[in-house]
């Protein structure tokens, strides 16, 4: 049997806006029925890629594809199996949430009759009953994301674009968000987002690609990233700002987070119990200037960080980017 063809491709993808490159050759499958996270600081191509996968901007080079439709040629095929949520909600406020949806399947293509059954089972499935009643205008910020999530969905595509769809909600609503992606997975739908949280990217995707400069600069689960360009840290807390001094001397260049108002350092580490103790001697060798100690698993932070060169915090891009 063959390995079945990815649900979303890109091959050698180009696009620039003037004289700035935003993808320099990317290439990438995303395969049937998982969760695919796009992380990358400002400008990184993670929006255009959405755009040009959505078949919203044109490529200038390369190919992409969609559920095996060319995103140039096969427009309208593409269109007919995705579904984009993008940073805002795309509702009218004046509306009840019953009419938001109710509009967007008859654009779909429904008969009345059926978008009747299709909106009634979005609501219970998204927890939207109170929702569907009121204006928009008068909902919460969660309230409106699960109506946004709901309405790209009316036309039950096989492939779902969201772009940053947690961006601006609360931890509650944010969870909430976080389930029904992993419904959407679990029912078979393809879902490619972009984040700018680490840990929502953590949780949820099968795989991880990082984006910089245009380019793909990694590509994994989250364990592998973690594995191949993090590393344990070990983090160190000194009693007093002559002890903090002495470690920092001795640890020159390996130090890797240095807090002096703090009195903590961090030192890459294998993470093993020999090379802790022997940090552990070098740093403080009389066993009178450490405090405490602990031992970091790598996060996607630290991949973040070694992959792009950058704090986390820059994720948020420039629309169009």
């Amino acid at each position: 049997m063959g390995t079945a063809p990815p649900a979303v491709e890109t091959v050698e993808l180009r696009k620039s806006y003037g004289g700035t490159v935003v993808l320099d050759g990317l290439t990438m499958r995303v395969a049937r029925g998982s969760v695919y996270a796009l992380l990358g600081p400002n400008g990184a191509g993670k929006t255009t890629t959405v755009r040009i996968l959505a078949t919203l901007t044109a490529p200038d080079g390369g190919a992409a594809r969609v559920d095996g439709h060319d995103v140039v040629r096969d427009r309208r095929r593409v269109r007919r199996v995705i579904s984009l949520a993008g940073q805002h909600a795309a509702l009218d406020d004046q509306q009840t949430g019953t009419e938001n949806l109710e509009m967007m399947a008859r654009l779909a293509g429904l008969t009345r009759a059926r978008a009747r059954r299709r909106v009634a089972d979005l609501v219970e499935r998204f927890d939207l009953v109170e929702a569907a009643a009121r204006r928009v205008a008068t909902c919460s910020g969660g309230t409106r994301r699960r109506l946004d999530l709901a309405a790209s969905l009316v036309g039950e595509p096989s492939v779902i674009f969201l772009d940053e769809p947690t961006t601006g909600l609360d931890p509650r609503s944010r969870q909430g968000l976080w389930e029904v992606v992993g419904e959407l997975a679990g029912a078979g739908v393809t879902v490619l987002l972009t984040t700018q949280y680490l840990e929502e990217a953590d949780r949820l995707a099968d795989r991880i690609a990082v984006l910089h400069g245009g380019r793909l600069a990694a590509e994994g689960t989250a364990s592998e990233l973690k594995h191949r360009f993090g590393a344990h840290r070990l983090e160190l807390t000194m009693r007093d700002a002559e002890s903090f001094a002495d470690a920092a001397h001795r640890l020159g260049d390996r130090v890797t987070r240095r807090e002096p108002a703090r009195l903590e350092l961090g030192v890459t580490t294998d993470g093993s119990a020999p090379q802790v103790r022997d940090l552990l001697d070098e740093v403080d060798p009389g066993r009178r200037g450490l405090a405490r100690f602990t031992v970091r698993e790598a996060t996607l932070d630290d991949v973040f960080l070694t992959l792009t060169g950058r704090p986390v915090t820059v994720d948020r891009e420039v629309a169009g980017v």
